[in-house]
């Protein structure tokens, strides 16, 4: 089948028209969606490590309020859309790399753990992501059109022409949403379904000893397991039960209660040996564990998981290079066609804000980082060999970013595989200049964390200017939206993270003094990413575990299996995976069904399964929200505690029984998922 060339590509808005488009309602309506998906995709990516692409659900609603209360055209709500997906992208950049500042040496980080330097940091690495994404438009999403489908990007498009034209996909999304608040009021605040449903082995059992099955059964991870689908979220729960089914109870039965007391007082978990307390509950009286799995998670299988991380996003990146470099070169050599085409076209589908903004505000960046105390160095050539390099890695993988996701989605971008392999040219660079130790561990997470952002805010930019590539756009006005969307969402995202990082009164009773980093948040990649830094930079890694990891990572790649969302799974407790796996399966069962019925979806991404799993992501994401904000005071928590209806059920039902009936809850909201994803199918 042949496709159409950049020529032949005719906008669902031709350039001779003008309609309404770059508005204070619509730009403030879109700033509006990003705060609301970035706080909901910071709550979801600290607990989970995972986050999905806002772009979808905001397009939806965007249609929604605009035909009914804004009065919108097709390039408003395309600009709503642009202005809010900023939001995820710069969150997901954020939660996936700068709590790494928490887990640095000897709390080396932990200072520069601050909402100005988490915002300062959200909009630079934000803003450069946007900048290099300039000369790269025409290049990559006019000239490779037809190339590049650019999957969410094209979806988008489709959902706001056929919203144009009538339609009522946002129904389905806030029934969803609808169903999560819902669900969340019962599980949360009032605690008649269970949060956390656990089946586990005692210690003393002769022949599998400390084993644990537990779900945090919350509506977004269902969500999640729906989008994601059954193959991705069956391997990420066998990573799960490889840890919680396999390792835990094989080093339960081999290590003694007091060597593993001794590993998480090196990992910094526990004060002593002869203290009482930390992961798991040791008793130094009796030498053990009332939680012998929770104690042996945080003391081995963590730093396993982390091995098997960065070992799965190295082979991530290696499978991609050919991809990287063609996407390196072509964007290169395209970009200055691009800057003189541009700068010559007065179509109005064709003017990109000017190649200087790009180049001055690059110098500002840099200039930014010089004089900024929210930058950490020891002196001012440090900070400049830290704006050099962000610079020089934010080019290369904005534009590796952008191509990738124009093949296989934003969602499927090794967004993280390029942080690492940042964070490694970063430590090389130090090396070679002499700067080693401890603390120069804050300024290479620096230059990562921005390199994250960048990356994932180009791979969201691309997805933008591909659907107003569709619907007609002026491009200048989208990239000027992007730079609004920016700035807005990263100052309510700061002030999200330090939120949920606040302890609550029964973590400080523990001794906790951040939420983030806690089995409450456990934030995997940011424990990678600090792991990775303190292993090159001070050589403090237990390297024997890590190694376990890397190579458990490398087996399951040899047998086709993604080593890197094995990994995660590995990393992650088995009560987050279960769940998101529930999710899965029951994807799987409307697919089958689809199958049986003969019937074949156009779109899937606008299906109802896929819509309604949006509102229950959103929903239960901005519900976690909001609970954490009104938990961090204590009047209104106490408040909150005296709602919980648990104690009166699980002394009715008993402790099983109750878990039993969240567990019940939770099948329901499945089987309601899994028919309104199959209603059309009848």
């Amino acid at each position: 089948m042949e496709t159409k060339t950049a020529t032949e590509h005719k906008p669902y808005i031709p350039p001779a028209e003008s309609p309404a488009e770059f508005t204070l309602k619509a730009v403030i309506t879109g700033a509006v969606f990003g705060v609301l998906f970035g706080a909901a995709t910071v709550y979801l990516s600290l607990k989970a490590g995972l986050s999905v692409s806002a772009s979808i659900p905001i397009a939806v609603l965007a249609i929604s309020l605009g035909r009914r209360f804004l009065n919108t055209t097709i390039l408003e709500n395309n600009i709503i859309q642009t202005t809010g997906s900023a939001g995820e992208s710069i969150a997901s950049g954020v939660v996936f790399t700068l709590p790494g500042f928490l887990f640095l040496t000897e709390g080396v980080g932990a200072d520069f753990f601050n909402y100005w330097t988490i915002l300062t940091l959200a909009i630079l690495g934000g803003l450069l992501g946007t900048l290099m994404m300039i000369p790269l438009r025409r290049a990559l999403i006019v000239e490779e059109h037809g190339k590049l489908p650019y999957p969410e990007g094209t979806a988008c498009g489709s959902v706001l022409i056929a919203g144009e034209r009538g339609g009522d996909f946002a129904k389905t999304a806030y029934q969803g949403l609808g169903a999560a608040l819902l669900y969340a009021l019962l599980q949360k605040v009032l605690h008649v379904i269970a949060e956390v449903p656990v089946w586990a082995t005692r210690q003393t059992n002769r022949y599998f000893p400390s084993a644990q099955v537990a779900g945090e059964i919350t509506p977004e991870y269902l969500g999640v397991g729906y989008i994601v689908g059954f193959r991705i979220s069956a391997v990420l729960v066998g990573g799960g039960i490889l840890a919680w089914l396999g390792l835990i109870p094989l080093l339960a039965t081999l290590v003694p209660g007091d060597t593993i007391a001794a590993q998480l007082v090196k990992l910094g978990y526990l004060t002593s040996v002869t203290t009482a307390g930390g992961p798991g509950g040791w008793d130094p009286a009796t030498h053990t564990f009332s939680d012998t799995a929770a104690a042996i998670y945080r003391a081995y299988i963590r730093q396993i998981g982390a091995g098997a991380v960065t070992a799965g996003g190295f082979m991530t990146l290696i499978k991609t290079i050919p991809t990287i470099v063609s996407s390196f070169r072509q964007s290169f050599g395209g970009s200055g066609a691009s800057r003189a085409t541009t700068t010559d076209s007065r179509l109005r589908t064709e003017q990109d804000l000017s190649i200087k903004l790009v180049i001055f505000g690059s110098l500002a960046l840099v200039i930014l980082m010089l004089v900024l105390p929210q930058i950490p160095g020891d002196s001012l050539l440090t900070k400049l060999l830290i704006g050099v390099l962000v610079i020089v890695f934010g080019f290369f993988f904005v534009t590796v970013a952008s191509r990738i996701v124009g093949l296989i989605g934003s969602s499927s971008s090794p967004v993280s595989g390029m942080t690492i392999a940042t964070i490694m040219g970063t430590s090389l660079v130090f090396i070679a200049f002499g700067l080693t130790g401890r603390i120069y561990e804050p300024a290479v997470l620096v230059v990562g964390g921005m390199i994250c952002i960048a990356a994932a805010t180009a791979g969201a930019t691309s997805q933008d200017l591909k659907t107003g590539y569709l619907v007609g756009a002026t491009p200048k006005y989208q990239q000027m939206a992007l730079f609004i969307g920016v700035i807005v969402s990263s100052l309510v995202i700061g002030a999200t993270v330090k939120l949920l990082d606040t302890p609550t009164p029964d973590l400080v009773a523990q001794g906790i003094t951040h939420a983030i980093g806690s089995d409450k948040f456990p934030a995997p990649q940011g424990t990678l990413m600090a792991t990775l830094i303190k292993g090159l930079l001070s050589f403090n890694l237990d390297w024997q575990f890590v190694l376990v990891g890397a190579f458990t990572a490398f087996v399951f790649e040899l047998c086709g299996v993604s080593a890197l969302a094995f990994a995660v799974g590995l990393y992650l407790p088995l009560s987050t995976t279960l769940p998101i796996f529930a999710g899965g399966c029951v994807k799987a069962l409307v697919d089958w069904n689809a199958k049986r019925k003969g019937v074949v979806e156009e779109d899937a991404d606008l299906g109802r399964g896929n819509l309604f799993s949006t509102g229950l992501v959103a929903g239960g994401a901005l519900a976690g929200v909001l609970v954490a904000l009104l938990s961090v005071n204590d009047s209104v928590y106490n408040t909150l505690t005296s709602l919980s209806v648990e104690p009166a059920l699980a002394g009715a039902l008993g402790e099983g029984g109750y878990m039993l009936l969240g567990a019940a809850a939770f099948v329901g909201l499945a089987l309601l998922l899994y028919r309104v994803a199959v209603r059309s199918h009848d």
